[in-house]
């Protein structure tokens, strides 16, 4: 499987690459810089590591012939309520969020916000980008919710785009959670604890006798 880096991360992961070259230059004439190197060379490898956005397909176990929605974010479940879904990201989670269902973008609202830690519930009055995506009658909303270390929500897509299943969306970087909301005639599949995947693990389905959507 191939691994790309995740749109708007570049200049990230190339200042530090060039702080970790500059000061290995430098080792190499003066020791004292050995550590500065060693600190750089180690936040390079864990930038790539924090920016990687490998490609992603839902599992076929878990495709019904049902419309289905797949998770929004990777992470784990804090809560999975009838009518949403709260997904924790932690640091070593892939951080690039993905559209739970196919449909036009309806609407985007960003709104500013404080620094609260993002597994708490307070941290709903986060930095946030409040996303709608629309098709036929059903319509969800993903939020991504900033956490503590950055106030940085990078959107990849506008108002009016259309979207497939799973297609990218935009990322939040290091340390955020994910809520997105279940349409009527869905149920949530997962529950709290579980761990998902953005684009892969299917978090709810369409209940029997509802009428199918494009």
């Amino acid at each position: 499987m191939r691994i790309w880096i995740a749109k708007g991360s570049i200049w990230w992961i190339l200042t530090v690459w060039a702080s970790a070259l500059i000061s290995s230059v430098a080792a190499i004439y003066d020791h004292r810089f050995r550590i500065v190197a060693y600190f750089f060379i180690s936040l390079t490898i864990l930038f790539l590591a924090f920016f990687r956005d490998p490609t992603r397909a839902p599992d076929p176990d878990e495709v019904s012939d049902r419309p289905v929605m797949l998770s929004p974010a990777d992470g784990r479940v804090m809560a999975a309520e009838n009518d949403e879904v709260h997904i924790f990201m932690n640091f070593n989670n892939v951080h690039v969020n993905r559209t739970p269902i196919s449909g036009r973008i309806k609407s985007i609202k960003y709104i500013k916000g404080s620094r609260i830690p993002a597994f708490m519930k307070g941290s709903v009055r986060n930095e946030r980008n409040l996303v709608v995506i629309e098709d036929d009658d059903v319509e969800c909303t993903v939020t991504q919710i900033a956490g503590t270390v950055t106030r940085r929500i990078v959107p990849y897509i506008k108002e009016g785009d259309f979207v497939k299943r799973g297609d990218r969306i935009g990322m939040i970087r290091f340390g955020s959670r994910v809520d997105v909301t279940i349409p009527p005639g869905f149920e949530p599949i997962i529950q709290r604890g579980d761990k998902i995947y953005a684009g892969k693990t299917v978090i709810a389905i369409q209940r029997s006798g509802t009428q199918e959507t494009s």
